[in-house]
Parts: C-alpha cells; structure tokens; sequence
C-alpha cells in the first residue's frame, strides 16, 4: 500500500471539496488512485446527503432578486440545520443563484409532490388527445413521455440551471444536493414566489 502524503490529500479536498479526514480515508482506501478514491467520496457524499434528508431544517435564508428594468422579482426561502450554514457565502450564493433561475424559469412548483392535481390531470388529458391517433400499444408510453417532459419544464428541481456556463447544465436538485453535501447539511429548497408585472 503507498503512502498517503499531506500533498495528495490537499490535491484531493481541491478537487472534491470533501474534508481533509474523509479524503485520507478516501485515498487510503482507494491505495492511493486518485480516480478511485474520488468515486468512494461521491457514493458516500450520495449516501450521507439520503441520511441528513430527514434531518430538521429550522435556518435558512430568504434571498430576493430584481431583474433589471424592475419588471421581475423573486423571493425564495432555502433552509439547512445551523445559522452557521446559513450565514456561509457558499449557502447564499447558491439561494441569490436560485432566486435568478426562477425569474429566469418560470418554475410552478419546487417539486413533482407540489404539482397541483388539476394540472397534471390537464397535461395528461392534452397528452392522451395527442397520442389518439398513434398504435395502442405505445400511446401510454407517449403519454407518460410527454408528462415526464412537462414536468422537467415546470418543476424547480428537474430544471437544468438556467446559467449554463457557470453550472454545466446541472440540475437544481444536482446544485442541492452537491450543496448539502460541500456543508454536511439538509439543505431545502421549502417555496419561491415569482412576481411579475402585469403577470
């Protein structure tokens, strides 16, 4: 087994973000291969985050954006466990970057349990009409296609964010998750409030 230096285990945190301990132990495991050791700190990052998903969130922040000409507004609530987290520039810049993909977006809902009944029933029923005239035996495929699609457009996590350049087309629960993972937190997303001239 090699040796884990000081030097691998910094070039490793900068890589991941994880915890210098969480990192040795990483390298340790993986005998020092970098990739390998990597994948160990994404499935126990995944791991860790599914624990602390049941976990209280009583801080948080509710950050606002204004699109500029003053015609779009958004206020958002992100909560996580500790005023500690709460205060960290990391936490709210990731809720002043959601805030701007909702004005952006046009989001309905935070998550697929947040759509409201009618309309999923209306977007089934408009899928089910477009779907009359294909052979019966993919028309429920069809229609389960489209709705799935529908709601990537309009759920807030299933969007990709908007700025592409600066997430890479990561989804917003991906942007969540990777957060509550970089702060060892639940991080949630409770409610947005978009606001819009004449809309």
């Amino acid at each position: 087994m090699s040796a884990v230096t000081a030097k691998d285990v910094k070039a490793l945190r900068d890589r991941t973000g994880a915890g210098f301990m969480d990192c040795r132990q990483a390298l340790v495991e993986a005998d020092g291969d970098f990739e390998k050791a990597e994948e160990i700190l994404r499935v126990r990052g995944a791991a860790q985050a599914a624990k602390r998903g049941g976990r209280e969130t009583a801080e948080g922040v509710v950050q606002s954006y204004i699109h500029a000409g003053n015609k779009i507004g958004v206020l958002v609530e992100v909560d996580c466990e500790t005023d500690f987290v709460a205060r960290n520039e990391r936490f709210i810049e990731f809720a002043w970057d959601l805030a701007l993909h909702v004005a952006a977006a046009v989001p309905i809902a935070v998550s697929d349990e947040d759509i409201p009944a009618e309309d999923r029933e209306r977007e089934v029923r408009i899928a089910t009409e477009q779907a009359a005239d294909r052979p019966e035996n993919v028309r429920e495929r069809i229609v389960q296609g489209k709705v799935e699609k529908w709601l990537d457009d309009v759920v807030l996590l299933r969007q990709k964010h908007v700025n592409e350049d600066k997430h890479g087309g990561k989804t917003i629960e991906e942007l969540r998750a990777a957060l509550a993972s970089e702060t060892g937190e639940n991080v949630v997303i409770r409610r947005f409030a978009r606001f819009a001239v004449g809309g």
